[in-house]
């Protein structure tokens, strides 16, 4: 059997939240949450992994306490046993305090796991360093963005798309994984499963001081990253509008983009050349 830790997220529905200044950190209260996709791949692969194998699935979050609500949501998809890190304290965490409190989560509470998956990337951050920071702490083997894993006997073969080069990789468990987003497509939970599961009470809800952590290492407190501004980027595009005869249009096309337009027709017959 395979004792598994998946960790998961919740993020915002929305793609803009108001951004409060003086913390640095999204308004997360103000917006209806979601389970981030990435971390719902990486439950659908312990999924898999339980299937096949064997094992025993810990979903692991941290947040506030709507965030219990994608716990919920992962027992419904078929996860054993969930772990909730709730504490004022830990709120504006960055992902170096972050992996710091799940690993002493994972060090008292799932200390004989065998494998740890993760989402690839948050899209309310796409930082992707939670996973490989969490298995620096632990002290374990990482491999990222995972698109198949198969486990063998106390190893994990994973393949994985990087640099336009397929690789297959083992590791020894423990180790810890993260799925890439467009595999292992998760399953479909019916409304009546997720009624169920909010009636499940196996949900254990831990503080910092069930940690063992100092609220002034943890958190916004302990965090050094601090982030001064969040904007969205602007695509920002000319449109020219070309007047009059047919003859005299691609006449005026030429002389406006002339150097543009014979670059890529220089580009379309090197590229014949070679084939």
């Amino acid at each position: 059997m395979v004792k598994m830790i998946v960790c998961m997220k919740q993020v915002p529905m929305a793609s803009e939240l108001p951004w409060d200044a003086k913390t640095g950190t999204l308004r997360r209260d103000l917006s209806d949450g979601m389970m981030n996709p990435a971390c719902k791949n990486a439950l659908e692969a312990a999924l898999t992994i339980k299937q096949h194998c064997g094992g025993h699935i810990t979903a692991v979050t941290m947040g506030p306490p709507m965030a219990e609500e994608i716990l919920r949501e992962a027992i419904a998809m078929g996860a054993d046993r969930c772990l909730m890190l709730s504490d004022r304290a830990m709120a504006g965490a960055d992902t170096n305090v972050t992996s710091f409190t799940l690993a002493r989560a994972v060090e008292i509470f799932c200390a004989d796991f065998d494998l740890i998956l993760a989402g690839c990337h948050t899209t309310d951050s796409e930082t992707a360093q939670v996973g490989p920071q969490l298995a620096e702490e632990l002290g374990v083997p990482v491999v990222t963005y995972a698109d198949e894993l198969e486990v063998k006997g106390r190893s994990v073969r994973i393949r994985r798309v990087s640099d336009n080069f397929l690789e297959t990789l083992e590791a020894e468990l423990p180790c810890l994984v993260t799925v890439n987003t467009h595999a292992f497509k998760p399953r479909y939970v019916a409304l009546s499963g997720l009624q169920d599961a909010f009636g499940e009470t196996n949900i254990l809800t831990v503080s910092a001081s069930d940690l063992g952590l100092d609220p002034e290492t943890i958190g916004i407190k302990g965090s050094p990253t601090k982030i001064l501004d969040v904007y969205a980027p602007r695509a920002e595009k000319q449109n020219i509008v070309l007047k009059g005869a047919p003859k005299r249009i691609v006449e005026n096309l030429f002389e406006r983009f002339d150097t543009m337009i014979g670059g890529i027709i220089r580009k379309d017959i090197e590229r014949e050349g070679r084939g």
